[in-house]
Parts: structure tokens; sequence; C-alpha cells
């Protein structure tokens, strides 16, 4: 790599940093290309060299959200033999990993732990919730082999649901609030998947 492509490379993880960081105090929707430029520290015009517009600067964050995920699912789901863990485990195993990348990635839930995604968004996040619904569903698959499969599809689909649903209260949360909040997801997730999966 030259010297001018590993400027312009630091040039465009600042100015994705400072649209991560912009989203998740403002929310998707209220920052503009100007926000970010003014807190990447840059002019607008340097910001455009690198994206074209602000549905391209979330595009290029949700690429490095979907690779970073695709890391923790393989260590959350990859990891060890999920399917003969006590359901309790199991599901701290995975619900633990996935409060860390929330909380090392506060821009994640602007873009995609929220109901409204924007429609320029939906395509950029369609590979990710489908990687993560299979993987939920082929575990809850072994987990419960007699169960129909839709049935199997439907349960993670409101699994992953709950989880979307509680992440923003853990991440905003402290210390023992936090980790209280974590215990409740948890009981939500066994009092939910206990009968299905046991």
């Amino acid at each position: 790599m030259t010297k001018r492509q590993a400027r312009g490379q630091a040039r465009m993880e600042q100015i994705l940093a400072a649209a991560a960081e912009a989203f998740a105090e403002s929310g998707y929707e209220a920052v503009s290309t100007n926000t970010i430029a003014a807190r990447a520290g840059i002019s607008p015009g340097s910001l455009y060299q690198f994206f074209a517009n602000k549905d391209d600067i979330a595009r290029a964050l949700a690429e490095r959200y979907a690779a970073q995920l695709a890391e923790l699912r393989s260590a959350a789901f990859d990891g060890a033999d999920l399917a003969a863990l006590p359901l309790d485990q199991l599901i701290g195993a995975i619900t633990a990993p996935l409060v860390q990348f929330n909380l090392a990635n506060r821009g994640f839930k602007a873009l995609f732990a929220r109901p409204d995604l924007p429609p320029s968004l939906t395509t950029a996040v369609a590979p990710l919730h489908a990687a993560l619904l299979g993987r939920v569903s082929a575990l809850l698959s072994v987990r419960a082999p007699g169960v129909a499969p839709d049935v199997v599809e439907r349960t993670a689909t409101v699994a992953i649901q709950l989880v979307r649903a509680m992440m923003p209260l853990i991440v905003a949360a402290d210390g023992a609030e936090r980790a209280a909040l974590e215990g409740e997801l948890r009981a939500v997730l066994h009092g939910y998947l206990e009968p299905v999966i046991g």
C-alpha cells in the first residue's frame, strides 16, 4: 500500500468512526454529511472525495459491522458444541458476545437494532439478518430435531427480536443495572425457548 493509499484509508476510517458516533448520539435521520465532516475534522468537500452521501457512509458501516458480526457469529456459534450445553449456558454463550459487540460499536444500534430501518439500508443488512436467522434456526433444529421447520424458524425469529428489543436498554445501562438487564434477557429467552428446545 502506498503512502497515499494509506492516508486515504485512514481518512475513510476517520469518517466512518465519526459517522458511527454521530448516528449513535443523534440517530441516522438527524445526522447530515456536514455533521459527519465536522465531527471528523474535515471539510464536506473532503468527505465527498470518499463517500457520495450519507447512505453511502451508512452502507460502508453496514459492511464493516457485517464483517465484524460474521467473526462474532463464528466465535459464538462455532466455538463449542452449543447443542450439548444446558439451555442457560447456551443462551449466555450467545448473548454475552452480542452485548460486548453492541457496547463496542455504538453506531450499530442506530443503523440495525431498530424496527424502522431506512429503505436505503434494508438491502445492506439483509444478508446479515439472513445469516443470523440461519444460524439460530440451525442451532434450534439440532436441539429439537422433532420440531417442524416453520416452528423452528418462527421461534428463531422471535428470539432474535427479543434480543434486538432488549439490547438498547442493556447498552444504555451501567454496572449492576446492565448486569441485571442481561440477566432479564437471559430469563426471557429461557422462558420462551425452554418449551420448544428444552
